[in-house]
């Protein structure tokens, strides 16, 4: 307590002490979860980790911070709302690499389209050659759901099922379109071992 950072005070106000412990923790289950569920079945591959992983993130989240937020449904997930703020987790890499390598696997669907509309304002706009382009006018459904003033906080995380959680890191990020890379407004460590 007492060490949060003033963008997680000015972000979340009181609570931010409570959310740089619970997340953490909430992504140290699923972990657990999700090898347990592997170990569970037996594969030769680890097919099993990575979807029972991709599941039960939402679901520790949602669990972790069910007392501090409000519950929306995403493609069938649990995605918690705090203070404005979507919390949405993403493992973004297999091994211990820093965050600004951080790339989604498509410039379309619900993730895509959360970081555009809630994410931060492009920190460069787009150069305008007088061509018109296909944009995609319509977002995901779902994110009707969510007010469009309410803000982003990426949980981003390296984790592997030989070597846990690795790196933690949250903050708000734009998608660069064209190649898919998150391009970090603000980001910070959160803590990934025992406390």
């Amino acid at each position: 307590m007492g060490s949060t950072s003033q963008w997680a005070r000015e972000t979340f106000g009181d609570l931010a002490d409570d959310l740089t412990d619970i997340i953490p923790d909430s992504l140290l289950r699923a972990h657990d979860r999700a090898r347990n569920g592997h170990e569970g079945v037996h594969t030769q591959t680890l097919e099993a980790y990575g979807h029972g992983l991709y599941a039960v993130q939402y679901e520790e989240l949602a669990v972790g911070l069910e007392a501090l937020g409000e519950p929306v449904r995403l493609q069938g997930r649990t995605i918690m709302i705090v203070r404005g703020h979507v919390i949405y987790p993403f493992r973004y890499a297999k091994k211990d690499v820093p965050v600004t390598t951080a790339r989604l696997r498509r410039a379309t669907g619900l993730r895509a389209d959360l970081i555009r509309r809630h994410g931060p304002e492009p920190m460069q706009q787009t150069l305008d050659l007088g061509i018109e382009e296909l944009e995609e006018s319509e977002v995901h459904a779902d994110l009707e759901l969510i007010p469009r003033d309410f803000g982003l906080v990426l949980v981003a995380y390296a984790c592997s099922m030989e070597q846990g959680v690795m790196r933690i890191e949250w903050g708000s990020a734009e998608l660069r379109r064209e190649d898919r890379y998150l391009i970090w407004h603000h980001h910070e460590a959160l803590p990934t071992g025992p406390r």
